[in-house]
């Protein structure tokens, strides 16, 4: 059925029109409004501010002026929006703490950092800073490109010359579609120094940078804590910072001690600040603060904390960073405009996108003056050969009836251009003296000069940089000032949260998936009998927990990887979960990379010189480090242990310098040798020969063997054994080991060599390749001599093997588990093998 449309209505797809609607206004919020360009810094509103009161006469040398005029020209010209808008983003431009330098000279109440507003525009006065005007400088040197406004009716700048790199001096805050823009202030004559080295040495790193340019600087000061953060934000554009305030502890005359915060973090608000603290102290949240005074004052902030006598001064100043805005974290997004489109920027890319903008502007503007250059000397031209024919010229212009004439006459009897005829005719007469042709001569000589110079720098690129280097470091000698951010490195870079959490015994349990998490020692015993168990903690049915020690809060637990790395915790900064939840994945925990595992956890209450860690790889290298060369380890791990060609670290134990240690091999040998038999080697070192392996053998397990303990060895295909340690003999490190078992088609080769103590009640976790869990107790297995051949301890299919096993205490519900478990595979079935006799 056809239908009639009137010619105003179109069909259109609802799907389609939204998207294309929504996709104009994000690109005209990050384009228009949110996003300050790479090149000057500024976002449209304020570019169009300082545009505006330049336009006005409002520059820095003349009397202030009603912002309305000012918020009136931006509105009624340029920026279509509020004028609250406006007001306000001229507002930020003049508070000495949101703009690191000011932009806008205030005069009047412009707010504070208490959070109070500004007076309104009526009562208010501005006009440009000092500095602005190095924005603004050279702008009528057809130094930028200008576009129509939102009406067409007026021209506006496309973007400011920018005579120093405000971007990163200044810093921008902004929220568009989809991406956000959050740009610290930094210290102007650092950014400069970053510009100059720059232009001279293209190819600086960041870490070269950053000992220019070493971090932001903020307004409001305070301090920095640690320069990680710092640095992936420069090298990547994205990282987080931690601000901290800046405090003093005095002692008062009667003997008592009060904290004194002279800086606060940036975009912090004071007034807030101190309504938290008094909140806290309310509420009991913070005990020990009897007083709390704001005595800030022109000459500076001053926030007085006057403690109880028996209070804990750093304890209750850790508090304070914890629970208030005393310690913020600022996250550094290096998100700017570059070419019209929004790109995440590098320390070192802003600085070469500014230099290029500088190239631009220096260009821009001697191609100008060489076009002022040239036609005024083209006008001189034409003055010198009036001057070299003066009685001729003037019977001419004496003799003509019109100026038309007479103008015409000189082009064709001398050869000028109509510019320069009409300059002769213009000519005053005074300009005929002696004197006067002297200075048309000297003008003429000097533009000669001025116009081969501006050839030359236009000619050459080193020349332009060397402009740039010279008025950067002019701006720099007018504008430099100190630092007033402190950046404090190694030592405070985090709190110390002893401070805060009571010392208790607690358990932390890591499963064979990966899950970590710690309990309250008390809660783990009252549930489990005997103090420890897998049973009830939560895990899948494919997981279970492999590695379960008993520590404290206060202890750091290492943790060893398979790629040679040890990364640290503290015991409180592992997540506390109920007894049934399964943890977190230990990714969430430490910094590891793809492909890399926790083997090891060892927990450490004291670096003592007096306890050693035992390495060993798959490739039977072995290594022993003293415990306090771990003392000290960063976020994102240390080598713990140097690893050659494609080996990995598979075992770490913790000694006491006279243990013995047993390494078993794929292929049934295995080595007992004292651990002195391995030198104390240095943290970074490879290590020295363990074991001698034969061709295509490796290391499957490493331990220390206690007397009367018995090893524990199982195989591919299922079978294992115990035997007693007095079956092997000491030897020394780097030999071929003793047979441990006879390796033949029916058991296959080792899978793991365990310690197990006759006494122990432990079970043993089986899993297969396809991951299937079987747990059977310890003492269940036979014990048999060395070189036998092991009890088959399951029954595998033929595509089905032992994957790897693991030692866990037993708990009360084993035997129903295992009934659960062996429904997967057929019954457990403890069959004999033969004897074999020993070599």
């Amino acid at each position: 059925m056809s239908e009639q449309h009137t010619p105003n209505v179109r069909e259109v797809n609802i799907s389609q029109e939204m998207r294309t609607s929504f996709l104009d206004y994000a690109m005209s919020v990050i384009v228009s409004r949110a996003l300050p360009d790479v090149r000057d810094g500024l976002k449209p509103v304020h570019r169009r501010i300082l545009y505006a009161m330049n336009d006005l006469g409002m520059t820095s040398d003349k009397p202030f002026k009603k912002s309305a005029r000012i918020v009136g020209e931006v509105i009624g010209k340029y920026h279509p929006h509020g004028d609250s808008a406006v007001y306000e983003a001229m507002v930020r431009m003049a508070q000495d703490f949101n703009y690191r330098y000011m932009l806008v000279d205030g005069h009047g109440n412009f707010g504070s950092v208490d959070g109070d507003g500004a007076a309104a525009m009526r009562y208010t006065e501005a006009r440009l800073s000092k500095i602005s005007m190095e924005i603004l400088r050279d702008i009528t040197k057809d130094t930028i490109d200008y576009q129509d406004n939102y009406d067409g009716s007026e021209r506006e700048p496309m973007v400011m010359p920018a005579r120093f790199p405000n971007l990163l001096v200044n810093g921008a805050t902004g929220i568009a579609v989809g991406m956000a823009t959050n740009i610290p202030p930094h210290q102007l004559g650092e950014v400069i120094d970053g510009v100059l080295a720059i232009s001279q040495n293209p190819e600086m790193t960041t870490q070269e940078l950053m000992d220019i340019i070493p971090g932001p600087d903020f307004p409001t000061a305070g301090q920095i804590i640690g320069r990680s953060g710092i640095r992936k934000a420069y090298e990547t554009g994205r990282g987080s910072i931690t601000l901290r305030a800046k405090s003093n502890i005095e002692e008062t005359s009667s003997g008592k001690q009060r904290i004194v915060i002279n800086e606060i973090p940036y975009q912090v608000n004071k007034a807030r600040l101190i309504e938290k603290i008094a909140d806290l102290v309310r509420d009991k949240k913070i005990d020990g603060i009897t007083d709390l005074r704001d005595e800030s004052d022109r000459n500076g902030m001053r926030i007085v904390i006057e403690l109880r006598r028996d209070a804990n001064v750093h304890v209750l100043l850790n508090n304070l960073y914890k629970q208030t805005t005393l310690q913020t974290s600022f996250g550094i997004n290096l998100l700017a405009l570059v070419d019209g489109q929004p790109k995440v920027l590098s320390l070192k890319q802003c600085l070469e996108y500014y230099l290029e903008h500088q190239k631009v502007i220096i260009r821009r503007r001697t191609a100008y003056e060489l076009r002022k250059a040239e036609a005024r000397a083209h006008i001189l031209e034409g003055l010198r050969i009036a001057l070299d024919h003066l009685d001729e010229v003037i019977a001419l212009i004496r003799g003509s009836q019109t100026a038309e004439i007479a103008r015409n006459g000189l082009m064709e009897n001398y050869s000028l251009s109509e510019k320069q005829a009409q300059a002769i005719l213009d000519m005053r007469l005074q300009r005929l003296t002696g004197l006067e042709r002297e200075k048309i001569e000297d003008e003429y000589k000097g533009l000669v000069d001025l116009i081969a110079e501006l050839k030359a720098i236009l000619a050459d690129n080193e020349k332009v940089l060397e402009i740039i280097r010279e008025e950067l470091t002019e701006i720099k000698e007018r504008f430099n000032d100190t630092r007033r951010t402190e950046i404090v490195t190694a030592g405070i870079e985090t709190i110390e949260d002893e401070d805060l959490i009571p010392v208790e015994n607690i358990v932390i349990t890591l499963t064979h998936n990966g899950y970590i998490k710690r309990l309250p020692a008390s809660t783990y015993r009252s549930q489990k009998r005997g103090g420890k168990g897998v049973q009830g903690m939560g895990t899948n049915e494919d997981d279970f927990v492999e590695q379960l020690i008993s520590t404290s809060t206060h202890d750091t637990i290492l943790f060893f990887s398979n790629k040679g790395k040890v990364y640290r915790a503290k015991g409180y900064e592992i997540p506390e979960f109920g007894r049934t939840a399964k943890g977190i994945p230990i990714i969430n925990l430490l910094e590891v990379e793809k492909g890399e595992w926790i083997n090891a956890i060892i927990p450490v209450s004291e670096f003592d010189e007096n306890s050693y860690l035992f390495f060993t790889t798959r490739h039977g290298v072995s290594k022993r480090t003293t415990l306090s060369q771990f003392a000290n380890i960063r976020n994102n791990g240390l080598i713990a242990l140097s690893l050659r060609d494609e080996d990995e670290l598979m075992a770490v134990r913790l000694t006491n310098g006279e243990k013995q240690i047993i390494i078993g091999t794929k292929k049934g040998m295995l080595i007992r040798f004292d651990e002195t038999d391995v030198r104390e080697m240095g943290r970074t070192a490879a290590g020295v020969k363990g074991i001698t392996l034969s061709e295509d053998d490796i290391v499957v397990g490493m331990e220390i063997l206690e007397p009367d303990a018995n090893v524990l060895i199982v195989t591919e295909k299922g079978y294992g054994k115990l035997t007693p340690e007095k079956e092997y003999r000491v030897q020394s490190r780097g030999g071929k080991g003793l047979k441990t078992c006879k390796i033949t088609d029916n058991n296959g080769p080792l899978v793991a060599v365990k310690a197990t103590n006759a006494e122990a009640e432990e079970d043993l976790m089986i899993i297969t390749g396809s991951g299937v869990i079987i747990r059977m107790a310890v003492s269940d297995i036979s014990t048999t001599g060395r070189v036998t051949q092991g009890v088959r301890l399951i029954r595998l299919g033929d595509e089905e093997h032992v994957a790897t096993v693991a030692l866990v205490e037993q708990s009360p519900e084993d035997d129903e588990d295992n009934e659960e478990n062996v429904e997967n595979i057929e019954n457990i079935e403890n069959i004999e093998s033969d004897q074999e006799q020993s070599e």
